[in-house]
């Protein structure tokens, strides 16, 4: 793709049943629950919005009444929801399902509960930038384990020079984790099933051909899987706020 191209649709995963966070999750959905004032799937849509994405299709299972309810009072970017209420799909078959939605091009996917503090240029902007559709089936957006808040595991992938990915060896620990957003083809889910799948299994596939990449975050990402999380995603971006 060539420099300042957008994809036009991302896919919004947000139809977990965030029980990690419970009892906040027990009547709110986890995409709902405020982080600063505001929703978490609000800091999602708006960077979506501000990196020029046009369309948002957005999942939906658990309390999915209220997610659509609260999303109804948004006008940028355009959201169309994708029902899941019927079975819970994973990340993957999530995707597919909505794949009529997406369109044909490339799209970007995204976690509702993905935020971080941007330094600079937006790092979606500079996903979009990196993205180039004769190489890559997927690009994943990493950041690094040893700045990013709330993350306590050892790495989820090894970055290598030619900006390729592989798994962290079970034995070792690994600089980088996976953020919760790409990009990706639609290529990428030839095969795959109509019913409940990761997407860790098109992503192995893409990365035994070579085909899976990966570019660092700039700034500091926050991983929100539990209320202390959230409270602690709070502080930090009071801290940095207050340091300019």
């Amino acid at each position: 793709m060539t420099k300042g191209w957008r994809p036009r649709s991302a896919m919004v995963l947000a139809a977990g049943l965030g029980t990690r966070m419970r009892p906040l999750t027990d009547a709110l959905p986890k995409p709902l629950v405020p982080l600063k004032g505001r929703a978490l799937i609000d800091h999602v849509l708006d960077r979506i919005a501000e990196a020029d994405i046009s369309r948002a299709v957005v999942n939906v299972h658990y309390l999915a009444d209220k997610i659509q309810a609260h999303l109804r009072t948004r006008t940028r970017p355009e959201i169309v929801i994708s029902d899941e209420r019927d079975a819970l799909l994973d990340t993957g078959g999530g995707v597919v399902r909505a794949l009529p939605l997406l369109g044909p091009e490339p799209f970007l996917i995204h976690n509702s509960d993905s935020v971080w503090i941007e330094k600079g240029t937006s790092n979606i902007a500079r996903l979009a930038d990196h993205w180039d559709t004769i190489r890559m089936d997927g690009l994943l957006l990493l950041a690094r384990r040893a700045s990013s808040l709330g993350y306590e595991g050892r790495g989820d992938f090894e970055l290598h020079a030619d900006g390729r990915v592989s798994r962290r060896p079970r034995e070792r620990e690994s600089d980088y984790v996976f953020t919760g957003v790409s990009i990706a083809d639609s290529r990428l889910f030839r095969g795959a099933p109509a019913d409940r799948f990761s997407l860790n299994e098109p992503w192995n596939s893409a990365i035994a051909s070579g085909r899976l990449f990966g570019l660092v975050l700039e700034g500091t990402w926050m991983h929100i899987g539990t209320a202390d999380a959230l409270a602690d995603a709070a502080k930090q971006i009071d801290l940095e706020n207050a340091a300019g």
